[in-house]
């Protein structure tokens, strides 16, 4: 249902029932996204979605979860195994829709040619590449997202609000704590210690600003 309905979108769709099939499938062709229920047979979503991610060539691939599972924990669990976003069911095919389109959009966008520098931290906006101390970072698409939303707007603070409608639009409705899970993944890739982070700062209250080292701004 969901690949005819994509489909009559003009939207390519590869479907596979099983996780095993999706990874072979991943590894004989190139997609933009992925949309991977959690309940599979065999390799269930969360773990196609772990392996995705432990993987070079896939670390960055954008990763939408559809499940029957509505309960927060479930959802944290995903986002933290490595999936950008996360859709229960029963869902409206048109949000899904508009989701992928989001996904789409963003990957085929030209980024600015311009780089965020902060100490030791560099945001390639272009090349899509973050570098810490020189050594690079990989991150997941919507870890890159939320860290280019943050250098662009360098020393103010954006609301969990703002950050949500800047990464998936503003007819999106999820649950506060996904923006705090993205955040909580991105400094444990970019800080070198999380418990105190250089870069991404918590406004108590208020949500989260991007700042320079020592400039507080």
């Amino acid at each position: 249902m969901v690949a005819e309905y994509l489909g009559r979108h003009e939207i390519d769709v590869t479907v596979v029932g099983d996780g095993e099939r999706g990874l072979a499938a991943l590894r004989r062709g190139r997609f933009d996204v992925v949309l991977l229920d959690v309940m599979l047979p065999g390799i269930d979503g969360l773990e196609v979605c772990r392996r995705l991610r432990a993987a070079p060539e896939w670390a960055a691939l954008p990763i939408l979860m559809l499940t029957a599972r509505g309960e927060d924990v479930d959802k944290i669990v995903g986002l933290e195994l490595g999936a950008d976003d996360y859709l229960a069911k029963p869902f409206n095919p048109r949000e899904l829709l508009a989701r992928v389109r989001a996904i789409l959009r963003r990957g085929a966008a030209e980024a600015s040619r311009a780089r965020f520098v902060a100490g030791a931290l560099v945001v390639d906006y272009d090349a899509r590449e973050v570098r810490v101390d020189g050594r690079r970072v990989v991150l997941t698409h919507y870890e890159f997202e939320l860290l280019a939303t943050l250098a662009r707007a360098a020393g103010r603070v954006l609301s969990r609000e703002q950050l949500m409608d800047a990464l998936k639009g503003q007819d999106y409705e999820t649950f506060d704590r996904s923006i705090d899970v993205h955040v909580s993944k991105l400094r444990a890739k970019i800080e070198k210690d999380a418990r105190a982070p250089r870069y991404i700062k918590t406004v108590r209250g208020a949500g989260y600003a991007l700042v320079r080292p020592g400039t507080g701004r």
